[in-house]
């Protein structure tokens, strides 16, 4: 696989902003439950949380204070992560490629 590790930094050092972005550009739900603004700012939470970990647990692995077994499941689980927000990310393109063809 290959990274743009620059733009992956700039993104990754930017989501904190996005969070809180998401709850305002994204209206409420009128069914009295959850809304969808709130759901998605916190699966984005949850998913930047992730890749911290994996992170940490790579500078610990570096600095020997980790165990081989902690740092490849951490890592594991922010790769699961980012290929779901990439995943997500190609379908609302695809999406919006859809609106925009059939407006004409």
């Amino acid at each position: 696989m290959v990274l743009n590790v620059t733009g992956a930094v700039s993104a990754y050092k930017k989501s904190g902003g996005l969070l809180d972005s998401i709850g305002d550009a994204v209206g409420s739900s009128s069914g009295g439950g959850e809304s969808f603004g709130s759901m998605v700012k916190g699966f984005l939470g949850n998913a930047v949380s992730s890749l911290h970990e994996g992170e940490k647990a790579a500078t610990s692995s570096v600095s020997g204070k980790a165990d081989l077994a902690s740092v490849v499941t951490a890592m594991d689980n922010a790769e699961v992560v980012l290929t779901e927000i990439t995943a997500i990310r190609d379908k609302v393109i695809s999406a919006y490629q859809t609106i925009t063809s059939s407006a004409i």
